[in-house]
């Protein structure tokens, strides 16, 4: 019963049988080719036992491995390795077809290849999921044909394998290296020159050649009868807080991937840059509540805390309340921080429903309001018009970007800094605006 449920036949063998039925009618009218007939369905009987026995008499001819990593890496192309190895003593075609998860919406997926007696195949192929959440892999097939090509045998692999899609820690690590090797200007960061000096008091020390004479401590020079200076250092651990908006304006999608996605990923891989340079990160989303608060810590261990609450980050269907999310940000957020607000304003006037409390924010806080151009724009933008639609078309959306331009000097006027970014531009424009003000003193 699991040979028959097991083995495929092959078109060719169908293409024999028509023949020889079309022998057999022929014989009707030429009886020499009857015995033709017989001796064909003589010959492609032995052909299909013995193509059976080559296949089934040995339990693990073929022995195939999909190598799947505990996590996924969201909107980026994750490698999958697969291996197979051959362990008839023939050479055998081997056809492959592994049953992608159905997020992917992909049913074609066949890999062909022939393996000689006793060797491996080894290849990878890559999946780029837009979603998180977790993914279920189905069977891994292989089907094996010998020489003869009568019959397939099929065998089935690791059946209901499941992965875990998390935001993008492959982002999260390329910008890691290239901040710790110095090489951030490769992917359009900013290196800025330090203009400003935050200082927090370390310690009174012995008056040294070079000292700055203005860091003298009067009181303490008296005492002691010699000069002591005040050393400073550098002021570390500000907290810095990521703020999504979770409402419906973040469902809009770009490239496949959803603006909340944008988002999630550029505060992972910010939230890393922060806590290498010694300041604390925390994060909040909100919609008509707020849905999830993460402190701002420093510890070794916080990135995967952050990390965890990303994961489980989805839209709602409503708008976001920002005067409750003023009342919160009051309560909980007592010590002045940096806060990177993650939200899209499509008008001026949706703006400026919101202006009061994002003001009211901004006095206790710097606040960074960071929202997205509408890419899709850009092709109307370009566009050369025409036709009378042609021209509309051209005319409105030209109308709506200038408006996004609009959004910035409002908010400038206000005394909030503003961010108009392009979503795949997203991670490099925060971080960016993340050295300037570290460069500036303002953190």
């Amino acid at each position: 019963m699991n040979i028959i449920k097991n083995t495929y036949i092959h078109q060719r063998f169908f293409i024999y049988i028509s023949t020889i039925a079309a022998l057999f009618l022929v014989s009707f009218w030429i009886p020499l080719l009857y015995s033709i007939a017989w001796f064909v369905v003589t010959i492609l009987a032995v052909l299909f036992f013995g193509d059976l026995y080559l296949l089934f008499n040995k339990k693990n001819g073929v022995v195939a491995r999909r190598i799947l990593t505990e996590k996924f890496s969201n909107s980026d192309d994750n490698p999958i390795p697969i291996t197979v190895k051959n362990n008839y003593n023939f050479k055998v075609e081997v056809k492959l077809i592994d049953e992608l998860p159905d997020q992917f919406q992909k049913r074609d997926f066949e890999q062909i290849s022939f393996i000689n007696p006793n060797n491996v195949w080894e290849f990878e192929y890559k999946v780029r999921p837009v979603e998180r959440g977790e993914y279920s892999f189905g069977k891994l097939n292989v089907y094996v044909s010998s020489f003869l090509k009568i019959i397939s045998r099929r065998y089935k692999f690791q059946e209901n394998e499941v992965v875990v899609v998390y935001p993008s820690f492959i982002q999260m690590k390329k910008y890691e290296f290239l901040a710790m090797s110095d090489r951030l200007t490769e992917f359009g960061l900013k290196k800025i020159r330090r203009i400003g000096h935050t200082l927090e008091f370390e310690q009174i020390k012995n008056y040294i050649a070079g000292d700055d004479v203005r860091t003298i401590n009067w009181k303490a020079t008296a005492k002691r009868s010699q000069l002591m200076v005040n050393q400073y250092q550098d002021e570390k651990s500000q907290p810095i807080y990521s703020i999504i908006d979770i409402g419906r304006a973040m469902k809009m999608p770009f490239e496949e991937l959803k603006l909340i996605d944008y988002a999630i990923n550029s505060t992972l891989a910010f939230s890393n840059i922060a806590l290498r340079k010694n300041d604390k990160a925390g994060l909040l989303t909100f919609a008509k509540k707020v849905n999830t608060i993460v402190a701002a810590s420093n510890k070794k261990t916080h990135l995967n805390t952050i990390n965890e609450a990303l994961y489980n980050v989805t839209t709602q269907f409503t708008d976001s309340d920002f005067g409750y999310l003023y009342a919160l940000i009051k309560r909980k957020i007592t010590q002045r921080s940096l806060l990177i607000l993650y939200t899209n304003f499509e008008h001026i006037s949706s703006l400026k429903r919101q202006l009061p409390f994002l003001k009211a924010i901004a006095k206790n806080h710097l606040l960074v309001v960071v929202f997205f151009e509408n890419t899709e724009l850009d092709n109307l933008i370009n566009e050369n018009a025409e036709d009378l639609q042609t021209i509309y078309h051209k005319t409105i959306a030209e109308k709506f970007a200038y408006e996004k331009r609009l959004i910035v000097k409002e908010l400038e006027s206000k005394g909030i800094y503003g961010i108009l970014t392009k979503p795949q531009n997203l991670t490099v424009n925060v971080i960016n605006k993340y050295l300037e003000f570290k460069a500036k003193g303002f953190i």
